[in-house]
């Protein structure tokens, strides 16, 4: 459910999300409202909270092995 296509796509994803909430972080004292904003680009990058891209890191690591190793193992 949480799983991309490929991991450079998910650690890109990832990369996006935590670049978007330290600048969130950064600018939420003087742009309020620009904060806010980055906080829904940091939901659409994490697909949800940073866990759930976790575990959608997790899940798309497992699907890239099993690929990798082929059906028959």
């Amino acid at each position: 459910m949480f799983a991309s296509n490929t991991l450079v796509e998910h650690v890109l994803r990832g990369v996006v999300g935590i670049g978007a909430l330290w600048l969130a972080i950064a600018i939420a004292a003087t742009h309020p409202w620009g904060s806010l904003a980055l906080g829904a680009v940091v939901l659409i990058a994490f697909r949800g909270c940073p866990i759930c891209w976790t575990i959608g890191l997790l899940e798309t690591a497992r699907r890239q092995w099993r690929r990798w190793l082929g059906p028959d193992r």
